[in-house]
């Protein structure tokens, strides 16, 4: 992935030299560089090129020097970090600097090894940062319980944009039952069924985790799950493969009395809408999918006997080179005007 890196300062003969000394990542689409004259003319580039990683930023320039330009960064996107070039032995202008937010500095004459140096360990800080964004935004709790404190609290207006952002994309969604689970809930002590349920939840869970995909919401006594990037569908169907082994290899019983659970899942990939939603007034969102990819797997694992693992034909297409897979019929499906052709997963 490029990064791309705005370099600020009013000497020509930077400009240059920055080219010529990073002229390999260039070429191999690592770093590209833009270029401003001033604070102000940043300021400008900033709003043109939203997406730069970091700022390279001289302090002494004409209009605007780097120390405002640095105030006005944190004010518009304090995620940004900044590098601040200063003559040597300038202390309190580094100082100045460090207390406006700046992530490092380096001095002049520039040392463009220690300058390389600096800019991939502010570029391994920026994709943490990156990373972590992500994992907040698909955490479990934070999904449950958005309230404009915790957001508030976890940053500012930028990490809010960024923990919303939605987006459409290809995936695959997974919902797991256990089979008869409901009717032990009926009969036995409510920390019994809980602890049982929580233990085949986690059973579940690790072998999602193992095929990197998301918990997306526990439903009773069923769990949803979802899949995307590479292989999404592949990694589904073995996570589903595994669970459905693992379920029946469990000695977890209640009582007494040992209860052996199947699972039914159903399992369909198709293009998805990731995104926040939920009540406003409620102040509770939940990152979730939606669309009819979504809801033909729900229906799938409605249809699944004990045991089964089912996919759409058109699933089925793709995945028939790496999986056995049995023709199980035709089933008739909500809004649908034709039934759906399905497979039963074996192994």
């Amino acid at each position: 992935m490029i990064t791309k890196i705005l370099v600020v300062d009013d000497e020509e003969d930077l400009k240059v030299l920055i080219k010529q000394k990073f002229r390999q990542k260039i070429r191999q689409k690592e770093y590209e560089f833009i270029f401003a004259e001033n604070g102000r003319h940043a300021l400008e580039q900033l709003l043109e090129h939203k997406d730069v990683d970091l700022v390279l930023s001289d302090i002494n320039m004409p209009e605007m020097d780097g120390l405002t330009l640095l105030t006005k960064i944190k004010e518009q996107n304090s995620l940004l970090k900044s590098i601040m070039v200063s003559a040597y032995g300038d202390m309190e202008n580094i100082r100045t600097a460090m207390n406006r937010g700046a992530f490092d500095f380096i001095t002049k004459p520039i040392d463009f090894k220690d300058l390389e140096i600096t800019i991939e360990k502010t570029i391994e800080h920026v994709d943490a940062i990156k990373k972590t964004l992500q994992a907040v935004k698909e955490n479990n709790i934070l999904r449950m319980y958005v309230d404009e404190t915790v957001i508030n609290f976890m940053g500012n207006k930028e990490m809010k944009s960024s923990l919303f952002d939605n987006e459409s994309i290809e995936g695959t969604a997974v919902f797991v039952d256990i089979c008869g689970f409901t009717s032990i809930s009926e009969k036995e002590p409510a920390n019994k069924v809980v602890e049982m349920l929580n233990a085949y939840f986690d059973i579940m869970v690790k072998e999602i985790i193992k095929q990197e995909g998301t918990i997306d919401k526990f439903l009773g006594d069923s769990v949803m799950a979802t899949f995307k990037g590479k292989y999404h569908i592949d990694r589904a169907i073995e996570a589903c493969l595994a669970i459905r082994k693992a379920i029946d290899n469990a000695d977890i019983g209640i009582g007494i009395e040992s209860y052996k659970p199947k699972v039914s899942i159903g399992i369909n990939s198709g293009d998805m809408v990731w995104g926040n939603i939920g009540s406003s007034t409620l102040k509770r969102l939940d990152y979730t999918v939606i669309g009819d990819a979504v809801n033909v797997a729900s229906r799938l694992q409605s249809a699944a006997d004990r045991g089964q693992i089912l996919i759409s034909e058109a699933n089925y297409l793709k995945v028939k080179d790496s999986f056995n897979c049995k023709k199980k019929g035709e089933i008739e499906m909500k809004n649908k005007k034709l039934p759906l052709v399905v497979y039963e997963v074996n192994d």
